[in-house]
């Protein structure tokens, strides 16, 4: 991230009201409100490579009456190439378009999908939400933590459903893990770790060039600073750049870190300590491919959370995964594909336990428990909404600031800014001097 100084952040605010005119707003919170029966028409947009998976998981669900009417990327060939393929699965071409402003007019598109790099996930979805939208966001939800909080203000105001794609929270059995937790298998929990043990290779060194013709470059940069095309940016691994990504425990990671925090049971921590590094090799990324991070609760519970991207070993057969231990006993989240184990390991008979019922509609499948709640209005009904990955989504913000300036830090969770120590140079962070018109308004 770009570190600003607040006559850099108020002349942001100022170029808020601008970029709010670029879509339509509607009035009233009973805008696109779809009945149980009604078709739900969807859009996805950013569709090169989670944004695939977008498209056959809406195409694939059993619900009744869901469609993908419309695809958008600033990449002609991945938009070309995705077009032919919804048409093979549903018998018609969907609508394309490249600039998502222009989709955002369709008012017959009742809900989209990003799966855009990071940067682009905040403004966005409060331009869909403003249009009448319901949205379904990739992880993390938000590049900086101001945008967080701005999408959670966007989805309230214009009765939004925003789906965060923090998948596990539909998985039922992780939904039984958390749940054993909650119910106090364990006995208190009072700390959790998350780990993140996926090997990343160099991505090397390339130069700048030109961009190819068929790549609207302009577009994809969005809200992010002008910086001349590198092909090290487009299509993946910009997760290595502060001004695009956020690192891995920002990528692959924020689904342990949001289990973390579900196990615990906690919202916002008040203190962060992280340091890491680029280890292993000399490439063109910035981000740490080794890194630790403690978040410090209020009652003194912890949350660790880290990232190994070389060569190493699991931890008890966890390399991408949790880790909870408690006053009785501990438990593992035994590797990503498999659900927790659910053999806590010390602690009370399962027997003894009165699990909490936890999760909304949808047997399991997080788009489906979109959809569900897209038909019912119920933001309970959202096994991820905004406001869970919102708080997820700040733990790592929270992490990757004190890394950058090596400090441990203080949070105050009601402001969501740092406070005491270090506040100043820290708070510079919590967002960025956008490129007009492409701004994240105060106003949403």
């Amino acid at each position: 991230m770009n570190p600003i100084d607040r006559r850099t952040f108020l002349k942001a605010s100022a170029q808020a009201a601008a970029a709010a005119t670029v879509v339509t707003k509607v009035s009233g919170p009973a805008y696109g409100v779809i009945g149980a029966n009604e078709q739900v028409r969807v859009a996805c947009i950013g569709i090169h490579g989670q944004g695939s998976g977008h498209i056959k998981s809406f195409l694939g669900l059993k619900s009744k009456g869901v469609d993908v009417v419309a695809l958008c990327d600033i990449d002609e060939e991945v938009l070309n190439s995705r077009a032919a393929m919804v048409q093979a699965a549903r018998g018609k071409k969907p609508d394309t378009y490249v600039d998502m402003r222009k989709l955002f007019e369709d008012k017959n598109i009742d809900a989209v999908s990003f799966a855009t790099p990071n940067h682009w996930h905040a403004l966005g979805t409060i331009w869909a939400c403003q249009a009448g939208k319901d949205v379904y966001v990739e992880k993390p939800c938000s590049w900086c933590i101001r945008e967080g909080r701005k999408m959670v203000e966007a989805a309230r105001k214009y009765n939004r459903m925003v789906q965060v794609g923090t998948q596990s929270r539909s998985d039922e059995r992780k939904r039984r893990g958390i749940a054993q937790l909650h119910a106090g298998i364990i006995g208190e929990v009072f700390m959790a770790r998350a780990l993140c043990y996926k090997r990343r290779d160099s991505i090397g060194i390339k130069p700048d060039g030109d961009p190819p013709k068929h790549i609207h470059y302009d577009l994809w940069l969005g809200p992010a600073p002008k910086r001349p095309f590198n092909p090290n940016y487009v299509h993946y691994n910009w997760h290595w750049f502060w001004d695009f990504g956020n690192g891995d425990i920002g990528n692959q990671g924020i689904h342990e870190m949001d289990l973390a925090r579900w196990g615990i049971n906690k919202e916002l921590p008040v203190k962060v300590s992280s340091m890491g590094g680029r280890y292993g090799y000399k490439d063109q990324g910035e981000t740490p491919n080794t890194q630790v991070a403690t978040l410090t609760y209020e009652d003194g519970k912890m949350l660790v959370f880290e990232v190994r991207g070389r060569y190493t070993n699991d931890e008890r057969g966890v390399g991408v995964g949790n880790l909870f231990y408690g006053s009785q006993g501990f438990m593992a989240d035994w590797k990503a594909e498999c659900g927790f184990d659910g053999k806590p390991y010390g602690g009370k008979p399962e027997a003894e336990v009165k699990f909490p019922d936890i999760g909304g509609p949808g047997g399991g499948n997080h788009y489906e428990n979109f959809i569900k709640a897209v038909r019912s209005r119920k933001i309970e009904d959202l096994n991820a909404d905004i406001l869970q990955g919102h708080y997820s989504a700040v733990h790592f913000h929270m992490a990757n600031i004190s890394y950058r300036l090596g400090k441990t830090l203080t949070f105050d969770p009601k402001t969501e800014t740092f406070v005491g120590d270090y506040a100043k140079e820290a708070n510079q962070y919590l967002t960025r001097e956008y490129r007009p018109p492409f701004v994240v308004p105060d106003q949403v």
